[in-house]
């Protein structure tokens, strides 16, 4: 399985970055030492401290604390019509995501990351006919590959009229399209970025969601605009959608939003 994308120390500093917390802020809220706080910051998990710090940062302590004692691992069987390609990006790694409909073979990719050459070959493998590329939102690392993956396959790609891609159309939240027989539909889930979306899969019912940076299994993405507008856009656009749909991030392994509703410390 891939790793989780983020470790306790990663929550807990997205979660005073997005309250604007200060170190000597959040151990007066939770009533412990700074310095507690800043071993939690470098890394030393303290389940104690953890836990009464967690409040402070309006996060779930029970869950934190499964993060920090490295218990939390989703546990998701993808169907047969989707597979994760991920690269690496510099130090870290990136996902993405190819939907595709069993009988037409026809294909919809979900970001580039860093190198085209394995989505290319995903493709190739299972004799796909890929329609389009659908962008979650333009940072780098999503997006370093799409000139060689839309040349190589001759297909357009869209990005939100929020955050147009240069060499893109663009798509508006509530904007359908299809693969074969699967619907896709965006949602808008900024935050993390400004045209930052979900793009839904669907058949007769919500079977998956693409949702980019705006939630990892166990976390969220940074959120660098309103913090308290991502996490209500969050549970909004993805938590309310059936337990059992499966969550694709741009980081990190599938989940579910039953898991994430129970596991993610942000709610």
């Amino acid at each position: 399985m891939i790793p989780l994308e983020d470790n306790f120390a990663d929550i807990i500093g997205k979660a005073m970055q997005g309250l604007r917390l200060s170190s000597s802020d959040a151990a007066e809220q939770a009533g412990i030492p700074e310095d507690a706080v800043r071993r939690l910051l470098a890394g030393e998990f303290d389940e104690s401290d953890a836990r009464a710090l967690a409040p402070a940062l309006r996060l779930n302590a029970d869950a934190l604390a499964h993060i920090g004692r490295g218990e939390y691992a989703p546990i998701v069987s993808p169907p047969a019509w989707l597979t994760t390609v991920t690269t690496r990006f510099g130090a870290m790694t990136v996902n993405a995501h190819v939907v595709w409909d069993l009988e037409t073979r026809e294909a919809a990719i979900f970001d580039t990351g860093a190198d085209a050459s394995p989505l290319l070959e995903a493709v190739r493998d299972r004799d796909l006919d890929v329609v389009a590329i659908f962008l979650t939102h333009g940072h780098e690392d999503h997006i370093h590959a799409l000139a060689d993956l839309a040349g190589a396959l001759g297909v357009e790609a869209w990005s939100s009229e929020h955050e147009p891609v240069s060499g893109t159309n663009t798509f508006r939240p509530g904007d359908f399209f299809n693969a074969g027989r699967h619907f896709i539909r965006t949602r808008s889930t900024p935050g993390h970025s400004p045209g930052g979306t979900t793009f839904l899969i669907e058949g007769q019912v919500v079977k998956a969601a693409i949702v980019g940076d705006a939630l990892f299994a166990g976390s969220i993405g940074g959120a660098r605009g309103n913090y308290a507008e991502a996490l209500a856009g969050i549970r909004r656009e993805i938590l309310s959608l059936p337990d059992e749909t499966i969550l694709c991030p741009g980081h990190g392994p599938l989940t579910t939003v039953a898991q994430e509703k129970s596991g993610n410390p942000f709610f």
